[in-house]
């Protein structure tokens, strides 16, 4: 479980993240959603680490960020997975190298180990055929898996996603949602998503923040989502013509 208390991250004496409060719940697949410029992303960020909230306190299963040194916050690192957007896998490796690399770059482990726990990895993405494949061999959604693997292979306490649909299609993005959803039960990791993708929220919103200009606007689940009062909330929804069309039967 992850808490936020009162955040406030600042660029340049421009707020962007303004006194935020929350709780990512541990075993659930949690979204932050909001319009580009609402401030998912530099809220993400500070909950990875890479950057330094202004005031207020992250708290990681109990471990306040203000009492970390530099020792505790690299371990802390070291207990999170990261999908980023382009999925970021190395071009010269192969399947099986990319994730290898977080255990050969962290860990003192011998090769026998960091191969075995690799290919557990890969075997639960289910890419075990293809481990010495480049990442041009793959389509997108399976480099997506690849990412996802070489996020799960430290076994973290916490796995971080940034866009894992973006440039998905539709179909493959829903089984990318299963996926996430399925590692976050089955290791009971607290899992962040940051997605615009309405498919996602529907699909997967277990706990959803919802930031309007920085500011937390709405939380709740994807089934509370259509229910809501919350014209904000309401509007970023229905935004597209097909879930306007949705509503009308709701």
């Amino acid at each position: 479980m992850i808490e936020v208390k009162n955040l406030i991250k600042s660029f340049d004496e421009n707020e962007i993240v303004k006194n935020v409060s929350t709780t990512f719940v541990k075993g659930k697949t949690n979204l932050i959603i909001g319009q580009s410029g609402s401030g998912k992303t530099v809220l993400l960020k500070c909950l990875l680490g890479l950057y330094a909230p202004d005031s207020g306190e992250i708290i990681y299963d109990g471990v306040s960020n203000k009492m970390m040194n530099d020792s505790n916050k690299t371990l802390l690192r070291r207990e999170m997975g990261m999908v980023f957007q382009g999925s970021a896998l190395f071009d010269s490796m192969t399947v099986l190298e990319n994730v290898q690399f977080p255990l050969t770059m962290l860990t003192e482990k011998g090769d026998d180990e960091i191969r075995q726990r690799a290919e557990i990895a890969i075997q639960r993405v289910e890419l075990e055929k293809d481990y010495k494949k480049l990442p041009s061999e793959l389509s997108g959604g399976m480099q997506k898996r690849v990412a996802i693997a070489r996020a799960i292979v430290m076994n973290p306490k916490y796995l971080f996603c940034d866009e894992p649909n973006s440039g998905l299609d539709p179909k493959t993005a829903i089984i990318i949602d299963k996926l996430i959803q399925e590692i976050t039960k089955e290791f009971n990791i607290t899992t962040i998503i940051n997605s615009h993708d309405m498919n996602s929220v529907m699909e997967i919103g277990e706990k959803i923040l919802f930031l309007v200009n920085g500011e937390k606007n709405w939380e709740g689940t994807n089934k509370e989502i259509f229910k809501t009062d919350n014209q904000s909330i309401s509007d970023f929804v229905y935004s597209s013509e097909l879930l306007k069309k949705v509503k009308k039967y709701l």
